[in-house]
């Protein structure tokens, strides 16, 4: 591997290297292969002088965070912050690596914004699952159509067969879906989390009591998604456990479902399939043991349309109103 100072290709036409007050150079071992990802890592780290506040502000948890800085520092040959109990400092060659870093990120964001533009409006597909009227997309359309009015914009409502809406099967771009799912491969941000419900026929005693457990429905039908749809899913809608019931694709059947036959299914409070049947047939009683049904936008990781990502950034402000 090369070295800064060796390598001829590296050091053609490239600006001088930040000093500190020290002068301290970066160290001869430090490559040239460095991935821009990790560059952004280290520099949320040493903005936010604290690794678990760097890997909240992005998205991730702080081990994988951990490791991909000593990597960083191997690479470079020396380390780049001193650590404490209480967060870290950037080290001399951390205060110039942070410099460096800060530069070629915003070239590298202003390259990939003039690329776009040359290559004129583009387009998405979107997945949506379920819930065409939740405010939460409709604030999400407004504003990215203000923000975006060249960007062509393709809608596939998917069943609930497949919580990714096509994504794995390159159906769409990026997904507005409920997790959780298998996430191998795919990048996610939650927008909104929901509380849970028992979707209940209006006439069910169990309708009488402000609040359920999931072991109050363990003698009833449930519906049940058919073979092959991702396990994760499935257990969650299940409540954790196998269950006997008819099989349902889309979210109507599973209001016939109930209405029909009594079958019992969990529903998110206010955004659910209960929501726009009279009271007077169906009712979502809240469940106190059931963990929130996360609303997510999910697209496959390493994909870096910029379209995507500024359609995800406009959902999560969306989603927070």
């Amino acid at each position: 591997m090369c070295s800064r100072k060796s390598c001829s290709k590296c050091t053609a036409g490239a600006r001088p290297l930040s000093k500190t007050r020290s002068g301290t150079p970066i160290p001869h071992g430090y490559r040239c292969s460095v991935e821009l990802r990790t560059l952004r890592y280290f520099v949320a780290v040493a903005e936010e002088l604290h690794f678990g506040r760097a890997a909240a502000r992005l998205h991730m948890s702080q081990p994988p965070l951990s490791r991909a800085i000593k990597r960083l520092e191997s690479e470079v040959g020396a380390a780049l912050f001193a650590r404490s109990p209480g967060g870290v400092t950037p080290t001399p060659v951390g205060a110039i690596l942070l410099d460096e870093a800060r530069a070629l990120l915003g070239q590298a964001d202003l390259l990939r914004a003039r690329v776009a533009a040359a290559a004129g409006p583009a387009g998405i597909t979107v997945g949506i699952l379920g819930d065409t009227g939740d405010p939460g997309i409709t604030r999400l359309a407004t504003a990215f159509r203000r923000g975006h009015p060249g960007v062509d914009i393709r809608i596939r409502d998917a069943d609930l067969t497949d919580p990714t809406c096509g994504l794995r099967a390159g159906l769409v771009d990026v997904a507005l879906t409920r997790a959780p799912f298998d996430e191998t491969a795919l990048a996610l941000r939650e927008l909104r989390a929901d509380p849970v419900g028992a979707l209940l026929r209006a006439d069910d005693p169990l309708t009488r009591r402000d609040r359920l457990e999931i072991a109050d429905l363990a003698d009833r039908r449930w519906f049940r998604f058919p073979p092959g749809t991702d396990p994760i899913w499935q257990s969650y809608w299940n409540g954790g456990e196998p269950r006997e019931g008819p099989v349902v694709r889309v979210v109507q059947e599973c209001v016939q479902a109930v209405l029909w036959n009594s079958t019992v299914g969990l529903a998110p409070l206010g955004h659910g399939p209960a929501k726009n049947v009279p009271p007077e047939n169906l009712a979502v009683v809240p469940l106190a043991d059931m963990a929130p049904s996360r609303v997510v936008a999910v697209w496959n990781d390493g994909d870096t349309n910029p379209v995507i990502r500024s359609f995800v950034e406009i959902a999560m402000a969306a989603y927070r109103h």
